[in-house]
């Protein structure tokens, strides 16, 4: 089996149009996904005949019209491919205005405020932009989702929107730099998926992974990721396994799945894909993380996609590859053979410093989220203060046109192993940093903050409408200039450095130094979602959104509020199961062993030694059961105190600031005691049974 016999084969790409529709009904589509025309109402009869047609030959029975409300997941209706005849009869049809709207219960997804319980009715459609694909003899339509009177309900919307934003500003720049060719920049992404692999077997026997998708509870193993010997290592034969179902579904699914490997934790690994359009690449991860939790269940398997499945080891997160292209091929993000008279290059660098360091609280709410907060700041992941990374000659050609001085280009440097039977090969002119949260790393920017479980759409439409903003200002100055246009252009890129060079660092972003460096420089450090959220009621950034038709006032509120409640509802889902573990299962086997080990030291008498050892432990045990106790008494009057807060924001800052340091104290006396229990009266699988029978 070749990947090209099985790839796409699900998914009614341009291929598949080209081959099912007419040539002028074909066109008619491709104008509208291509140049962002607005769909001609007239084709969609005949466009739904013929995606019925090829979705039926692959076995659908239904259609669904798919989209990603407000909760980071997907939801979907099904409607079979079903009606009657004047006569009765059943037959397969399925019409245009099935294809481009559907109807959904808007008030029973998170609104915000936007829908009220009796205010139920809400549309989903199409989107023609991301190919429908058939999985589970359904066709999946990706669709958007809005209210009854006209809000976005969805993450795919404001992207959307953010993407034409960014086009319509990046073109009126590129013509003033002379491109009269390029008709459209297409905002691409390509996303790393980090995951965790356990049995299933083990994973059930966890409420806390069951309910919360992470272990709140858990001592360290004898053996972590201290060795550095998962990363890259050998694929277990069951993973592989695992691996190679994973790419022929993808593949089919049209998904571009290519790097696969181990990570640095023990039980961690990654999927990365090629780069798409931001829209396509957003629908794919949605499809990829749905497949990995399906596959793994079929190959007695459990997919955690939870940031922190696993404390003291590194987490996961996705990385997003950002970057801008034109319909003629050019990577703006490319800085060629002599990046120092790229212009083109350097000038859009330039909008993404200037808009990175103008909505720093903008980006880090980008990323936020209850899971996320476990995550970053740790030593596996970028701390919550914003930077940007460019590497050695970027920053000297950056400074070299801020004191305007010549940029002097060092050689090319050739690697040489001092091997004769190994080549030499070409130098990169710049490392790579691993730790910083936004690093350019080539031809495109890496963003490293955001979860693995989350959606790309979040961040990916807040750095495009970061991008429209500051290519906007820039086209404006260039509208207006007099002269010598390359003058102008340097003369901005010259400000914007001297203005914005604070936000650029080349170090390490783990250290402490530059914790009081960035707060020297006077960047900011949000470190919880809680305080993330505010940035959506900053004017500055709300003015943003608004300017570029990305997100209306109403539509930011209702995030502001959404994002706030789901914080709450995933800290207070993770209390009540952590009070329900440590009350059903842990707190009473620790009694049980207390009552053997006391029987076994009355039964025993006084025999010296060993019934010293005995008693220190039942010792040691008590102390801690005891707190335990009181620590999980604590957390239910804290948990209470949260949950009866009617403010929505101070309910969120009360989870925070009572019921999380209350868990984590919960958490600590039960690690402790899981450490002087037998494993065979313990209840439940340890962290070294979950990261390494797999």
């Amino acid at each position: 089996m070749y990947i090209t016999d099985i790839y796409a084969n699900s998914c009614f790409n341009d291929e598949a149009m080209k081959a099912n529709l007419s040539e002028k009904t074909y066109k008619k589509l491709k104008e509208t996904i291509d140049n962002s025309c607005p769909l001609d109402n007239d084709i969609a009869d005949e466009v739904a005949e013929a995606m019925k047609n090829w979705a039926t030959s692959k076995g659908a029975t239904h259609f669904s019209h798919w989209f990603q409300p407000l909760n980071e997941m997907t939801a979907e209706k099904h409607d079979a491919f079903l009606s009657f005849d004047k006569d009765g009869h059943a037959i397969v049809d399925f019409s245009g205005k099935e294809l481009i709207k559907g109807e959904s219960d808007a008030s029973s997804f998170p609104s915000g405020g936007l829908r009220a319980t009796f205010e139920a009715r809400g549309y989903t459609a199409w989107d023609c932009t991301s190919p429908a694909f058939v999985k589970d003899q359904t066709l999946y339509i990706p669709t958007v989702f809005c209210s009854y009177t006209g809000e976005a309900l969805d993450k795919k919307t404001p992207l959307l929107r953010s993407m034409e934003a960014l086009n319509t500003q990046a073109l009126r720049v590129l013509r003033h730099l002379g491109d009269k060719d390029s008709t459209k920049v297409i905002t691409t992404v390509g996303p790393e998926q980090e995951y965790f692999l356990i049995d299933r077997e083990l994973y059930e026997k966890r409420l806390d992974l069951l309910l919360c998708g992470r272990t709140l509870f858990g001592s360290p193993p004898p053996k972590g990721q201290e060795m550095d010997d998962h990363y890259y290592g050998r694929l277990r034969l069951r993973i592989s396994d695992y691996m190679h179902e994973l790419d022929r579904e993808l593949w089919a699914l049209g998904v571009s799945a290519k790097t696969k490997h181990n990570e640095v934790a023990p039980a961690q690994h990654e999927l990365a894909c090629v780069y798409n359009t931001a829209n396509i690449a957003c629908d794919q991860n949605q499809i990829t993380m749905e497949s990995m939790r399906t596959v793994a269940k079929k190959k007695g398997l459990a997919c955690l996609l939870h940031e922190k499945p696993f404390k003291n080891v590194s987490g996961s997160g996705k990385h997003i590859n950002w970057s801008l292209s034109t319909d003629t091929g050019l990577n703006i993000l490319s800085p060629g053979k002599n990046p120092s008279e790229n212009i083109t290059f350097l000038l859009f660098m330039a909008a993404m410093i200037s808009g990175v360091d103008k909505y720093q609280d903008l980006l880090r709410f980008s990323c936020s989220g209850a899971s996320n907060d476990v995550r970053l700041g740790g030593d596996e992941a970028p701390p919550t203060v914003i930077s940007i990374f460019l590497g050695e000659e970027l920053c000297e050609i950056y400074d070299a046109i801020e004191l305007s001085h010549d940029f002097l280009k060092k050689n090319d440097a050739n690697m040489n192993m001092g091997v004769l039977s190994v080549p030499s090969f070409k130098k990169d002119t710049t490392d790579r940093n691993r730790t910083s949260p936004c690093a350019f790393t080539g031809n495109k920017f890496e963003f490293r903050m955001c979860g693995s479980s989350s959606s790309v759409s979040r961040p990916s439409f807040v750095i495009n409408a970061i991008m429209a903003e500051e290519l906007m200002l820039i086209a404006d100055r260039l509208d207006k200039a007099k002269g010598d246009i390359n003058i102008e252009i340097k003369n901005i890129i010259r400000e914007i450095i001297k203005e914005h060079k604070r936000i650029l660092y080349n170090g390490n972003n783990y250290s402490e130094e530059w914790r009081i460096e960035a707060e020297k420089r006077g960047l900011v450090n949000i470190p919880t979602t809680v305080e993330a959220i505010e940035a959506l009621t900053r004017k500055e950034n709300v003015d943003l959104l608004v300017r570029h038709g990305i997100l209306s006032e109403n539509e930011i509120t209702s995030r502001y509020e959404i994002n706030l409640e789901m914080y709450s509802k995933v800290i207070n889902i993770e209390s009540l199961t952590m009070q329900t573990i440590a009350e059903k299962s842990i707190i009473p086997a620790v009694e049980s062993y207390c009552g053997k080990l006391a029987r076994d030291i009355k039964d025993a008498g006084d025999v010296g030694v060993k019934m010293k050892s005995s008693k220190d432990k039942l010792s040691k045990i008590s102390v801690n059961l005891e707190r335990a106790v009181s620590a999980l008494e604590e957390l239910k009057k804290n948990h209470l105190l949260a949950s009866e807060t009617e403010d929505i924001s101070k309910r969120a800052n009360k989870y925070k600031d009572c019921v999380i340091p209350a868990m984590e104290e919960l958490r600590s006396y039960c690690d402790k005691l899981e450490t002087l229990v037998p494993k065979d009266m313990w209840p439940l699988p340890d962290y070294t049974d979950l990261m390494y029978r797999v």
